[in-house]
């Protein structure tokens, strides 16, 4: 007379373990009304259900594009001697100085400063420095480009917050690269009064950051910022063009995704955690951002 409410509570305590199991092996698991049989059974089933879901989930795993460049120049040749003649014209080392990396094949940079004195009637000063950094794709970060894009951000971002630093304008720049901005400022050491330009661009998953500045020291003039904000961008332009070349016949492009930049005039618009900046920024003495 009992079984029936005796039966209804062993079915109840069989559907409540049930419910706290792995929602696939509900039915091969708690289906059955035999005893210890069923319950090995399901342990079998609910071993396999799992092997499979987990290779099912890294069949599933994220993808992210292949980076279209695989490889970055050497910093140092990256402009012609005809390009450095004009912006740096008095450097004592046209070779420039290549500054420290712990990864030259995703980062890297070189510096060259000029000192034109002319005595008693002043003197100019120009200090310029390239750095190169490379984003490859990875499944937990994202797509090269899409970290290089974060890069730029920041880039101009850490440019316009320098230290001390007046008169803070930002461009964006049309014609280098996919994304260009020019980032200038004044900036005061001891007397006299550094003239600076940041050119950020980007290109694919590359970004190239080109620091310019210059001072007139011992009375002379301050240089022209325009003249010395055109010069930056030219620099920008020709190290953008050299890490297209070095990539061609050899980069990879990503699948989807556009076109590596051809000439600068066909496209619109291209971390201070780099080791190499250190020691270039003890180099340019005043010269150098704070």
């Amino acid at each position: 007379m009992h079984r029936p409410a005796q039966r209804k509570r062993q079915l109840r305590s069989r559907l409540l373990v049930c419910a706290a199991a792995v929602p696939v092996i509900l039915v091969a698991g708690c289906s059955s009304d035999s005893g210890s049989d069923s319950g090995s059974d399901a342990s079998k089933k609910d071993s396999g259900a799992k092997s499979s879901a987990s290779a099912k989930s890294g069949d599933d795993a994220p993808s992210v594009e292949m980076a279209a460049y695989a490889k970055l120049p050497e910093p140092c040749d990256v402009l012609s001697k005809k390009t450095l003649e004009e912006l740096v014209p008095k450097a004592e080392d046209k070779s420039g100085k290549a500054g420290t990396s712990s990864d030259t094949a995703l980062r890297g940079s070189c510096s060259w400063d000029s000192l034109d004195n002319n005595g008693v009637d002043g003197s100019q000063f120009r200090w310029l420095r390239v750095s190169l950094m490379r984003f490859e794709s990875d499944a937990s970060l994202g797509s090269g480009a899409k970290r290089a894009q974060d890069s730029f951000a920041k880039q101009v971002a850490d440019a316009q917050a320098t230290k001390g630093a007046k008169s803070v304008k930002a461009e964006p720049v049309q014609g280098v690269g996919q994304q260009a901005t020019l980032v200038r400022y004044d900036l005061k050491k001891d007397k006299d009064t550094f003239k600076q330009q940041t050119f950020v661009t980007r290109v694919e998953n590359a970004v190239i950051t080109v620091d310019l500045n210059g001072a007139g020291l011992a009375g002379d003039k301050s240089p022209d910022a325009g003249k010395l904000g055109k010069d930056a961008q030219k620099a920008a332009k020709e190290a953008a063009e050299s890490v297209v070349a070095a990539n061609e016949g050899g980069g990879k492009a990503s699948s989807g995704a556009s076109d590596k930049p051809k000439s600068d005039d066909k496209k619109s618009d291209v971390s201070k955690s780099d080791d190499s900046k250190s020691d270039d920024k003890k180099k340019s003495g005043s010269g150098t951002k704070s």
